[in-house]
């Protein structure tokens, strides 16, 4: 008996060992990415993208083998107010098309603590790629209470500089820096 329970406790602590990282899937109306910025010193104003798609493999075991792509067009951009986002459309920014696609693919993670780490990856934005970090967390993992199914959220922050992606147009008056603020919910792909 104790040798048929050995080598139960071996296979299952092998196929832990040897788990490979989940695919999880972003849920749209519940991801977004907040930014902010100052404005001539007067005030900080926001914008938002929600509803992008995006994919997370996601490994317990060990969170530095995961993975995130995330890609979203440029034209989703929301401000709250017509007139800054058809500015921010025109040649002054993106003088994007409806098909501009904002992606980030992470490169590497660095486990910083018990539920957070550091996500380096590769950011294009206005046809220009650069790497940046993003401080993430994972807030919660676990059965959906309405869904029924495994979910996870994350939130992440980074600090951009709108320049290095040729988007620098009235800096430093309107801060070259812009904060952003993630948070998303994915669930277990099918």
């Amino acid at each position: 008996m104790k040798t048929i329970l050995l080598a139960a406790a071996i296979a299952t602590a092998s196929t832990a060992a040897f788990a490979a990282p989940e695919a999880y899937v972003l849920d749209p109306s519940h991801s977004q990415i907040v930014f902010e910025y100052n404005h001539l010193g007067f005030s900080t104003t926001y914008g938002m993208f929600s509803g992008f798609e995006g994919e997370i493999a996601f490994d317990r075991e060990n969170p530095a083998e995961s993975s995130v792509t995330v890609s979203f067009p440029v034209s989703t951009m929301l401000t709250g107010w017509e007139a800054r986002l058809q500015h921010f459309m025109s040649p002054d920014f993106f003088a994007a098309a409806d098909e501009e696609m904002v992606t980030f693919t992470s490169t590497a993670i660095e486990v910083t603590g018990e539920n957070t780490a550091k996500i380096t990856g590769d950011l294009t934005l206005n046809d220009v790629t650069k790497s940046v970090v993003l401080d993430a967390k994972l807030n919660q993992e676990g059965s959906h209470p309405m869904a029924n199914k495994p979910w996870a959220g994350f939130d992440a922050t980074a600090t951009l500089v709108r320049s290095e992606f040729g988007l620098g147009k009235f800096a430093p008056y309107v801060s070259d820096e812009v904060n952003v603020m993630i948070s998303v919910e994915a669930m277990k792909a099918e």
